[in-house]
């Protein structure tokens, strides 16, 4: 109980001095960056040469496309919201879940899978770096075809 009580009130373990590394760091990184989509928005918080981190926003009733990525590999938590989930298995049969806020997948490469906010939705996105890497199968919005937001 002795440990509990001296963490940071942020639930990390460590001393305070790398908190203040940990705000300068993110200090250097700059703003985040919003792309607007046609079914709510993206706020890209993280991007390196590894890897990126997405806030992804979907409005109630919206949906992505029905998309699969040929290098890109994501793994999604949701924040809030309820999230209508399909993915396409290993035997080729696209299923479909409901996620609520604690809910988490994986999106292999070269998945079918879309996303549907049954309501508003925020989920966090973490992926590796191939952003334009987006082949749309069925699109509501007419970008079947092309990577365009």
């Amino acid at each position: 109980m002795k440990d509990e009580a001296a963490r940071p009130a942020d639930g990390r373990s460590g001393t305070g001095a790398d908190v203040g590394a940990n705000r300068a760091a993110a200090a250097d990184d700059g703003p985040a960056r919003r792309v607007a989509k046609p079914w709510g928005h993206e706020l890209i918080w993280a991007q390196t040469d590894r890897y990126v981190g997405k806030l992804i926003v979907i409005e109630a009733g919206r949906r992505l496309s029905l998309q699969l990525h040929r290098r890109k590999d994501e793994s999604i938590f949701v924040v809030s919201g309820r999230l209508r989930f399909q993915l396409e298995d290993g035997q080729g049969v696209i299923r479909t879940i409901e996620l609520g806020p604690g809910g988490y997948r994986h999106v292999p490469t070269g998945r079918r899978h879309r996303f549907e906010a049954l309501e508003r939705v925020e989920l966090i996105e973490v992926s590796t770096t191939e952003l334009d890497d987006v082949v749309r199968l069925e699109d509501d919005y007419g970008r079947e075809g092309t990577s365009a937001p």
